[in-house]
């Protein structure tokens, strides 16, 4: 059994084929969807997700760094009132991306914080979202260390350093596409990091695996990563399957 642990099913790009494409996903072994939010316009979508595939669909909630507006307050205050309603397995996705918008760092920042703590709180891993963001990511996960931060570093793409780092904060590397991409970079220092600390997701729609890169990505091409992290550390697929879902297990508590 797999286990995509992040997967934007609800996105508008699978508006046409949703259940066929969460099908074949299924049909290959892919058994469990982990989905992160992005702001308060996908909630509902994100319901009536789990309402049509309850056994397999498990919610995160949060707000994204890239939705952080001027009204995040609002969309904070948003993110805290599901948890007074509904049961999620994480606070996510989380994080700061300095590639779309350099200007909202400070507010990036508050948010971030904010929300580990409402993690902290709910007793609930996090979920990152890093890009062109280590060090600013790190500063503030520094402040917030203890027994409480745990979490997946979500589409890691760092430095065998940076993967270090981050699995000293209790964080597991979220590995996806990239690892199959020519210039990816991960796959030449990946087998260096324990498998105790590796989940795998897909990130659909974004970020497919080679050959589908640049293409639409969905849960189905996580056993394509597998397949590549299994060559990389030279055991097989079933292994790597059985060990990333166990990890997942002890992220998420589910």
């Amino acid at each position: 059994m797999l286990t995509d642990t992040h997967t934007h099913l609800y996105s508008e790009a699978f508006a046409e084929d949703q259940k066929e494409m969460i099908q074949r996903a299924l049909d290959i072994g892919i058994k469990r969807f982990f989905i992160p939010a992005i702001d308060s316009g996908y909630t509902e979508a994100m319901y009536t997700l789990k309402k049509n595939f309850p056994d397999n669909v498990f919610l995160m909630m949060g707000l994204h760094p890239t939705s952080v507006k001027e009204n995040y307050e609002e969309e904070l205050e948003h993110v805290k009132q599901q948890f007074e309603k509904t049961k999620f397995v994480a606070v996510g996705e989380i994080g700061i991306d300095l590639y779309w918008d350099t200007s909202t760092l400070t507010i990036q920042k508050k948010a971030f914080k904010s929300q580990i703590q409402l993690a902290k709180k709910h007793k609930l891993p996090i979920v990152i979202h890093c890009r062109d963001a280590f060090d600013e990511i790190f500063e503030v996960l520094e402040t917030e260390k203890d027994d409480n931060l745990f979490g997946i570093f979500h589409c890691f793409t760092g430095t065998l350093e940076q993967a270090k780092k981050a699995i000293s904060y209790n964080m597991k590397l979220g590995i996806g596409g990239v690892v199959t991409f020519k210039n990816g970079k991960i796959d030449t220092f990946l087998n260096q990091i324990d498998l105790k600390h590796i989940v795998l997701e897909t990130d659909s729609p974004y970020l497919s695996p080679v050959p589908y890169r640049g293409k639409r990505n969905e849960s189905s091409y996580l056993a394509l990563v597998c397949k590549k992290v299994a060559e990389i550390y030279g055991v097989s697929e079933e292994k790597i399957a059985e060990i990333t879902t166990r990890n997942s297990k002890e992220v998420f508590g589910v």
